[in-house]
């Protein structure tokens, strides 16, 4: 018979087994997660313009964290609001109907940033993240309010690979070996993201980085590096490569795509050189007064569309990870109402649904009937995590019906 010190040796043992296999299991991968080192990157960097000091800066200042001041009270918030971004119902999914041939100019979006363009007869993927959850661990991080509408195997053969920067919501590593498997396009990246991708086995030949202002002709689309007002970094090092916006040209369409950023003049630069545009994708989600430089508001997205010379505007960044304090319905309606203000046309799809940019569908309200969790009645900002686990469980029964 074990010893009384033995036996408890054995109930210490298994009650530290189980936290000990969580840790685990949460930081499984996580150095390949984290992708390229500081040094690895480097080589790539040191001779851009923007490259100084062992990391990449925006043109204008562009402060990263908020004022110490501020900080206490971001933090509050973090603790107090983190589930004010919930839906308060399924998130409606559009069945993708992407045509056999590329069309002249159409735009299907899957969710947050992600989205498959058409561009004469030419598809770009931009920012694709398919993954459930945005964070190097499996098991810890912001995670889908919504299914996938397609699965990554189904997409046609896309003709480049767009990527605006490393952040995890936008950059994403199982998404990123899936698309090696099932897809020939090259990966046209910002400066430095290459160390990344070829570290997760992206073949050195379909790896192009650019530098601001530098550009690639791929099967006849010239993908214009253009600037942006964000920073960089998957863990603790920040900045170490860099971050933009992307123009989409060829023969007759052109589309801007805003990828993570804060507002900035050079959006004026950017629509007097390489605009007009016929379409343009830009972030409206995860604002906040304390990263007010490096995300804009939807108002400013409005304006940025103004700036570039846009025609029809497709806003992005929202609706799939609760990554900021807002309602998650607020950043549609805001950005709604200021298209209205300034006679703006605006296009909002339901992830999965596709776009003809040269006949879009007449505006449809559904994000109303979704709703925001936190404005439901006896609903507290502070709503459990039952209720996203219940929120998520059924968008993803809602796509399994809407499949079937």
């Amino acid at each position: 018979m074990p010893s009384a010190a033995r036996r408890t040796a054995l109930a210490l043992a298994a009650t530290l087994a189980g936290p000990a296999f969580w840790a685990a299991r949460a930081a499984w991968g996580l150095p390949t997660a984290l992708g390229a080192s500081r040094r690895e990157v480097r080589a790539y960097a040191a001779g851009s313009p923007q490259f100084s000091g062992g990391r990449f800066h925006n043109r204008l200042s562009t402060p990263a964290l908020p004022p110490a001041s501020a900080q206490r009270g971001l933090l509050r918030q973090m603790h107090e609001e983190r589930h004010t971004g919930l839906p308060a119902r399924p998130v409606p999914l559009g069945r993708p109907e992407l045509p056999a041939r590329a069309d002249e100019l159409a735009v299907t979006w899957f969710g947050h940033s992600s989205a498959l363009l058409e561009v004469d007869g030419r598809r770009v993927l931009v920012d694709p993240v398919w993954g459930e959850r945005v964070s190097p661990s499996p098991l810890v991080g912001p995670t889908r309010l919504h299914p996938v509408p397609l699965p990554l195997e189904e997409l046609p053969q896309v003709d480049a690979v767009l990527v605006s920067h490393d952040h995890y919501d936008h950059l994403d590593l199982p998404t990123v070996r899936s698309l090696v498997r099932t897809q020939n396009a090259p990966f046209v990246v910002p400066l430095g993201l290459g160390a990344h991708l070829r570290g997760w086995g992206v073949p050195e030949e379909r790896v192009i980085e650019l530098d601001w202002n530098g550009a690639v002709e791929v099967a006849g689309l010239t993908l214009t590096c253009t600037e942006a007002r964000h920073f960089s970094g998957r863990f603790l090092t920040r900045d170490t490569t860099l971050w933009a916006s992307w123009v989409i040209a060829g023969p007759r369409r052109r589309v801007f795509f805003g990828g993570d950023t804060g507002y900035t003049p050079a959006f004026a630069a950017i629509g007097a050189l390489l605009g007009p545009f016929d379409l343009t994708l830009l972030p409206i989600g995860a604002y906040n007064d304390a990263w007010q430089y490096v995300h804009m508001t939807p108002e400013e997205a409005v304006r940025a569309h103004g700036d570039l010379g846009g025609g029809l505007l497709v806003p992005v960044h929202w609706a799939t990870f609760n990554l900021a304090f807002h309602r998650w319905a607020e950043p549609v309606q805001r950005v709604c109402a200021a298209a209205q203000r300034s006679e703006v046309r605006v296009a909002v799809p339901r992830p999965g649904e596709r776009v003809d940019v040269l006949a879009p569908p007449p505006p449809t309200d559904w994000w109303s009937v979704v709703g925001s969790l936190a404005d439901e009645p006896g609903e507290r900002d502070d709503a459990g995590v039952g209720s996203s686990v219940v929120a998520r469980a059924a968008s993803w029964l809602t796509a399994r019906r809407q499949a079937d």
